[in-house]
């Protein structure tokens, strides 16, 4: 923490990357650091730099039992943790279950990023990655033992000092006691038990004596958020640092052909303009300095097949595409026979557009590259995979690349790119640049860069019998794969089709006795990746409108329409009774309201909506959602309040304005005034309520996302009887 600190303010001080002189060579402040911060360097490692006596004694008086936790002789508790910090409190509810074990002091515990290294895996993934909502699940074995068998070395250390049984000591809040009048600190002990052995096994606590576990314990990360101490990516500031912005294609697989910098050559601060495979950098001693010459750059483009490709003409063709079979995903009985069978049925044709992560952090990164190795400061959340492509553009190898992982502005998947391209490009234009320098996209870069969310279109056939009981289901969906192309693929395990496309819609709960579900992979040259909730954020929209259309079909209410199809599904109906209950269902609303409902299964956790909504002179706003989850056993419900009404929000200002177009291979949306996000006057009331149980845990960070689409959609239909089958919601496309 100390060390963090200390980097980021002078990282951030005046002067510091413009070439001022500050009175200190880099390297020497580099020292000072390490020495000040009493070894604590947070990740932060500089090579070739000697620590000063005081810093190398500090590390070797701190007790490190294992790669998780460094405890000092000053009582601080240091949690390294191994996923990045976006907004989802990682670096809170991860020292939490450290902590817990420990029985450490709350008060004086604090993290660090974990640097790039193979024993900071993800257990499930085989890489240091942070993604699919999988940080605490995968964590809790690995920092409740951490922690645990810290606790047990402190204990036998302290025992072995009073020369009695270890099993008559005890732990408590940062120290070891035995009987009523010995006691012992952490740090007091942290020399005498660096020097035993770490245990093989250690005992888990009993969950009804957990302390920290499963309580709203307040964040460790906001302080520094609130004092501007906190280091993000677009922070960093090194010494004779450069900045560099890149000319882009306007259209994706376009190639430079020429460019004329004549008149940016001379412009303010700029020191060099040169060609990278990104596009044109422009480098220069500031930002604006940077930004100001690329625009006055004249690039000649060969713009290539996607000149004229618009996505108006995309889902036209998606559209044919869904009328013949797809790859068979799911084939439970005979469903064209039940759906010629049925006395009503019903067809539907579902859009979801591109959409951009739009993280309110753009894209940047920072490198220094040097002869004998490179050190590259940024967001990511694949720090394996960025490292490794980092090394392979520098020609070093990976134990020579250094990755400090900074806190992310957000990341929705986009800073988990399997070929790492804002970080590639920052080291391609490090080698041009001669000095540290730092690679910034800028909004509209951000927006126009590519690896969207790939657009669907899922069409859908259903049927009830005379008694309004559903029969058959036949889906078909049509979109871009983002696993094929990808280290990922291998996740198809010989599947003819990408399981992230139909996610959320090949296990489809309801116990409809003919379901069909096909799959069709569109090729389109638009780059496209991972998405906060992924497959689920349009299949959650298709589906669950799809049921409340065949719920009206059966002239039955959309919620006891649900509950009929969940009965042997209890977690689904857990988070849909709850849901319903807490929204009051059957309580009537003022005229010109609705309600909506959704209930789906992503990450592992059950998750229900309830919208409501009002429609004036055709303008749509959302009042209240009411949230339930179940995602098993949680750490902390502060956290999973704030990630599911994030979701809420990332979820409903998808569904009510964000769409991405092309018209003559140029995107139409550049910025947020035409890619807006929920404002805070348009937010609705947001309630949390978690379902409470001993299941296995899952994750909390994607699955608020899914149903705010369709919970919205569906209560627009209970005010003005008109189905929405498009995102983003147009009451003149309602039908």
């Amino acid at each position: 923490m100390i060390g963090r600190k200390m980097m980021g303010e002078n990282m951030s001080r005046p002067g510091a990357g413009t070439g001022a002189n500050t009175g200190i060579e880099r390297r020497n402040f580099l020292k000072f650091s390490v020495a000040a911060s009493g070894g604590l360097l947070i990740g932060f490692r500089f090579p070739g730099i000697s620590m000063l006596a005081s810093a190398q004694q500090a590390l070797a008086t701190a007790f490190m039992p294992n790669a998780f936790v460094r405890i000092g002789t000053d009582e601080r508790v240091t949690v390294i943790v191994n996923h990045s910090e976006m907004g989802q409190g990682v670096y809170t509810s991860l020292p939490m279950l450290l902590a817990e074990e420990l029985d450490a002091d709350w008060t004086k515990v604090g993290f660090e990023p974990a640097p790039v290294d193979p024993k900071y895996n993800h257990p499930a993934f085989g890489m240091q990655m942070t993604g699919g909502s999988s940080s605490v699940w995968s964590g809790l074995e690995q920092f409740r033992q951490a922690g645990a068998a810290a606790r047990a070395m402190l204990v036998a250390a302290a025992a072995q000092q009073w020369n009695v049984d270890a099993t008559s000591c005890r732990a408590e809040s940062g120290a070891v006691f035995h009987g009523s009048n010995d006691k012992l600190t952490y740090g007091q002990l942290v020399g005498a038990a660096a020097k035993l052995t770490p245990p093989a096994h250690v005992q888990l606590k009993d969950p009804k004596t957990f302390k920290l576990i499963g309580k709203p314990i307040k964040r460790l990360d906001t302080p520094e958020k609130l004092n501007g101490k906190a280091v993000f990516g677009i922070d960093v500031k090194l010494l004779g640092m450069l900045t560099a912005v890149i000319a882009r294609p306007p259209i994706f697989g376009a190639k430079m052909k020429s460019f004329d910098d004549s008149r940016a050559r001379s412009m303010p601060g700029v020191r060099k303009i040169v060609a990278v495979p990104a596009g044109v950098a422009v480098i220069a001693d500031s930002f604006w300095q940077a930004k100001m010459a690329r625009d006055a750059l004249r690039v000649e483009w060969d713009e290539g097949s996607m000149a004229s490709f618009s996505t108006a003409q995309m889902m036209q063709d998606f559209r044919e595409r869904a009328k013949s079979p797809g790859t068979s995903v799911r084939k439970d009985g005979d469903a064209a026979a039940a759906l010629s069978n049925a006395a009503k049925k019903i067809e539907a044709v579902y859009e979801a557009p591109y959409l951009s992560h739009l993280m309110m952090e753009p894209l940047n990164c920072v490198v220094d590259l040097r002869a004998d190795s490179c050190e590259v400061w940024t967001g990511s959340q694949f720090q394996t995979v960025d490292r490794a492509n980092a090394a392979k553009v520098a020609g070093l190898p990976n134990e020579k690349v250094q990755l400090h992982t900074t806190f992310l502005g957000g990341g929705f998947g986009r800073r988990a790119n399997p070929q790492s391209d804002f970080v590639v490009e920052a080291v391609h234009v490090a080698k041009a640049a001669g000095a540290p320098v730092k690679v910034i996209w800028t909004r509209e870069d951000d927006m126009a860069g590519g690896w969207y969310r790939p657009a669907f279109l899922h069409a859908i056939e259903g049927g009830v019998d005379a008694s309004g009981n559903a029969i058959g289901w036949r889906s078909r969906s049509v979109g871009q794969s983002i696993m094929t192309g990808t280290p990922f693929a291998a996740m198809m395990q010989g599947k003819d089709y990408d399981p992230a496309s139909v996610e959320g819609i090949d296990d489809l709960p309801y116990a409809i006795p003919n379901v069909t579900v096909e799959s069709h992979q569109a090729e389109v040259n638009v780059p496209v990746q991972w998405l906060r909730s992924v497959g689920h954020s349009h299949t959650a929209f298709a589906v669950e409108c799809f049921v409340d259309e065949l719920a009206s079909l059966a002239q039955k209410d959309p919620y006891q329409f649900r509950r009929e199809l969940l009965l042997k599904q209890p977690r689904y109906l857990g988070v849909l009774d709850l849901a319903a209950q807490k929204a009051g269902w059957d309580k009537p609303l003022p005229n010109g309201m609705g309600r909506g409902i959704a209930v789906h299964f992503a990450f592992g956790s059950y998750s229900a909506h309830v919208a409501e909504v009002s429609v004036t002179d055709g303008k749509i706003r959302v009042h209240r959602m009411v949230c339930a989850i179940d995602c098993g056993q949680y750490v902390n419900p502060g956290i999973i309040a704030a990630q599911t009404e994030g979701g809420a929000i990332f979820g409903a200002s998808a569904a009510l304005f964000q769409e991405l177009t092309f018209e003559n291979g140029r995107l139409q949306q550049t910025n947020f005034h035409t890619f807006p996000v929920m404002r805070m006057n348009e937010c609705p009331q947001i309630e949390t309520y978690i379902v409470e149980n001993n299941e296995k845990p899952g994750g909390i960070g994607e699955p608020g996302v899914p149903c705010a689409a369709p919970a919205i959609a569906n209560a627009v239909f209970a005010v003005t009887g008109k189905r929405i089958r498009r995102l983003p919601i147009r009451l003149t496309e309602a039908v």
